[in-house]
């Protein structure tokens, strides 16, 4: 009767455990809002997911959640790579003023165009330019900006091309 009992009694232990030790292994993951392209650029993210580097500015891949293949992480905090994003208010039509808001600063990396604004917390948030569908990486404040531009270039070029996405 005591052996039925302690195991009875241990049910609810052990579910408690698993409910928490589940909780918490979740919250300590970054998590990214999954965009919603349509099906070109959605096919062009998808064959950029195949070709992301395994580490960027020297963190392993370690994807947020929800998983898509239309997100990437790398390290903690985390640089989050969104495919497929829309075009950002920032950046207006490519015939007027170079295609950039006066208040936007622009560059190339390795043969990326990219989109640079500060966002919320120090954090910067680039996003491509001239290329058929947007890409944007979000880079923390405490990692080195260019590293992860360059390291994330080849994969942007090989993946997606150039020109006006829609």
């Amino acid at each position: 009767m005591n052996s039925l009992r302690h195991r009875l009694i241990g049910l609810p232990a052990l579910a408690l455990l698993l409910i928490t030790v589940g909780c918490s292994s979740a919250d300590d993951g970054a998590s990214a809002a999954v965009p919603r392209p349509g099906a070109r650029a959605a096919a062009l993210c998808r064959t950029l997911d195949g070709v992301l580097p395994a580490t960027v500015d020297d963190e392993s891949r370690e994807d947020p959640e929800p998983a898509s293949q239309l997100t990437a992480g790398w390290g903690n905090p985390a640089i989050i790579l969104r495919c497929g994003v829309p075009r950002p208010p920032k950046m207006v039509d490519p015939s007027v003023s170079q295609g950039l808001d006066p208040d936007a600063v622009a560059g190339g990396v390795d043969g990326v165009d990219w989109l640079m604004e500060k966002a919320d917390g120090g954090a910067y948030r680039f996003t491509t330019a001239s290329r058929l569908a947007y890409v944007e990486v979000t880079v923390p404040t405490d990692r080195d900006r260019s590293a992860v531009l360059i390291d994330l270039a080849p994969a942007v070029k090989k993946a997606i091309p150039e020109g006006i996405a829609d």
